[in-house]
């Protein structure tokens, strides 16, 4: 017995001086940076392409069945042209501003700018590309940014688009993202937005309202207002929204793993929830449940649950989904008609206030036992959590009114903001792209006349007749 402890001292010894030998390497070893994983890699790279599918064709189709058939181009355009306008702004600045090296907590210094250094090499603390995480990201901004637009649809000028899209993407987005995720102030204060509830929905909501508020309604708005020209397209726009939302959710877990299953699991049970939810009401309130205010709801539910997506249970998921329909009905069928503003689409109505519960649904349901590295919300003992995320919405929402209205003032000493009487009667499709988008009838039969672009032209009204309305 002896003899058996002295060889098993020695061998002890030998593998403690073979350690002591060996130290450095196995330090380096499981200290080193992360390496890229395949799965992880590939999930986020499709995740970013189900993010693009959300603008276009997702949100492009939603907002422009809800239009008039005179606008339906225009509103396509608003969409498409983003996906153009703020991927080439986040490579040259926005990507920079947002995750570059802190400064101050406020932004971030301009040390990416034009993607300078970033390649294929992981990010700091992941396991995929950084051009990966580059590409992800921007799908965000360029949703945010289109998401506003459905507030001055149908008026707009396109050089105000034009120039208040990359002013609010550079002004309000990026310093508010650096904020929450890229090492700002309110993500070290313990503000918790899992993908995107206060960086992507309240600042577009609450920027929505003012917008609206700035620019004015519509002509003839609310009596002389049509209704929505083609519902099924909105409505397979919104079908592919919900299907785009797993990758904005789910992904935002930047790996194939649990916490991205349960991002995907609670997202799906608060939009199905959210929407039963605004037909219920609708139902008992004007009679009949329809077809937009079921797909609006479930929109509504998707929103609420983005903040929350990777730190609650699917019960509590469902909870949230309940407060969505609720607050999103109200916001839209009683709050809008009550104080008469013309956001057209609903914006504030369902990105805003929706965006506003679910974070601070976030502070009251958020679980520790969900994601160890989040933290528990005010239901799980941890009161203090609600007030972090009051502090951030109540921060997202005095950036993105006072920046907004700053915004649209410069752009306006600049170009005017909306189009002409003329030119809003004859409509934004022809008049500003020159374009229709519905040619039934061959040349020469009547209807609407082909003409030349003219960007921002005066054009006078071509159109002998009204067109058709559908919806």
């Amino acid at each position: 017995m002896r003899g058996l402890h002295r060889r098993w001292s020695r061998e002890v010894l030998w593998g403690i001086g073979l350690l002591s030998l060996m130290g450095p390497t196995v330090w380096a070893q499981a200290t080193s940076a992360p390496t890229v994983d395949a799965g992880d890699t590939a999930w986020v790279l499709t995740a970013s392409a189900l993010v693009m599918l959300m603008t276009a064709p997702g949100l492009a189709l939603f907002y422009g069945g809800l239009v008039s058939q005179r606008n339906v181009l225009s509103t396509l355009m608003h969409s498409f042209f983003l996906l153009c306008l703020i991927s080439v702004q986040w490579v040259v600045l926005g990507y920079s501003l947002s995750f570059g090296p802190d400064l101050g907590g406020i932004i971030g210094r301009l040390t990416y700018w034009g993607l300078k250094g970033v390649g294929g090499e992981p990010n700091a603390g992941m396991n995929v590309p950084h051009l990966a995480f580059v590409m992800f990201q921007g799908m965000f901004a360029v949703i945010t940014v289109a998401l506003i637009t459905g507030t001055f649809v149908e008026r707009i000028r396109f050089t105000a688009f034009v120039l208040f899209a990359v002013m609010w993407a550079t002004l309000v987005y990026d310093p508010l993202a650096h904020w929450v995720w890229g090492g700002g102030w309110l993500g070290k204060l313990g503000a918790l937005d899992f993908a995107g509830g206060t960086v992507v929905h309240i600042s577009s909501g609450v920027s929505a309202l003012v917008a609206a508020l700035v620019i004015g309604r519509r002509r003839g708005y609310p009596e002389k207002v049509l209704p929505p020209h083609n519902l099924p397209l909105t409505i397979l726009g919104a079908a592919l929204l919900w299907f785009g939302w797993f990758g904005f959710n789910a992904g935002s877990a930047l790996a194939a793993n649990g916490l991205a299953a349960t991002a995907f699991t609670v997202t799906h049970a608060a939009a199905a929830m959210a929407g039963l939810m605004w037909a219920f009401i609708e139902w008992k309130h004007r009679g009949k449940p329809t077809v937009l205010g079921t797909a609006t709801g479930s929109v509504a539910g998707l929103v609420a649950i983005t903040p929350a997506s990777g730190y609650v249970s699917t019960l509590s998921a469902l909870a949230i989904g309940i407060g969505a329909g609720v607050i999103g009905y109200w916001g839209v069928n009683i709050l809008k008609p009550r104080l008469g503003y013309d956001d057209s689409l609903d914006v504030f109505g369902v990105h805003g206030l929706c965006g506003t519960w679910g974070a601070l649904a976030t502070g009251l349901f958020a679980s520790r036992a969900v994601n160890p590295l989040g933290a528990d919300g005010a239901l799980f003992g941890n009161p203090g959590q609600l007030l972090v995320q009051l502090i951030g919405v109540v921060a997202t929402w005095v950036l993105a009114a006072a920046m907004t209205f700053l915004i649209l003032k410069v752009v306006a000493l600049v170009t005017p903001l909306r189009v002409t009487e003329e030119e809003e009667i004859a409509g934004l499709d022809l008049v500003l792209h020159g374009e229709v988008a519905y040619n039934f009838l061959s040349p020469g039969m009547g209807g609407t006349a082909h003409v030349p672009a003219r960007s921002d032209a005066a054009v006078a009204p071509v159109r002998a007749e009204e067109p058709s309305r559908g919806g």
